[in-house]
């Protein structure tokens, strides 16, 4: 099989338009791994198991709640600010226990000096 030297070469005006057509797709799918990695890092943290650990071990969570405490989905989603170098924690997510409440409501675990992780 033989190619003659004289023949006219390609046109590259077709691959750099699927280029830019295909800039958007890439750009979406870098962030959404981006925000899947981010969010894997806040739900391994220390301060996510520290909370998950205050609400089994805390009376008030389990009277609320119940027994076998953890997250409400499979893969949580942690959302708030989680600045472990400046001291900035402002995270929320949702937990599930054998009485899980649906209505959202706040419990503050450090009520009258309950604090699971002061040494007696």
């Amino acid at each position: 099989m033989e190619r003659r030297a004289d023949r006219e070469l390609p046109s590259i005006n077709n691959e750099q338009r699927r280029w830019i057509r295909t800039l958007p797709i890439f750009a979406v799918v870098v962030g959404a791994a981006m925000l899947g990695i981010f969010n894997y890092q806040k739900s391994s943290s220390s301060v996510v198991n520290s909370t998950l650990y205050a609400l089994r071990t805390s009376p008030k969570a389990r009277e609320i709640l119940g027994d076998q405490i953890y997250f409400a989905q499979k893969i949580p989603w942690i959302s708030g600010e989680m600045n472990q170098l400046h001291g900035r924690i402002n995270i929320s997510f949702w937990v599930k226990g054998t009485k899980t409440q649906e209505d959202g409501a706040v419990i503050q675990l450090l009520e009258n000096g309950n604090d699971p992780f002061r040494q007696e």
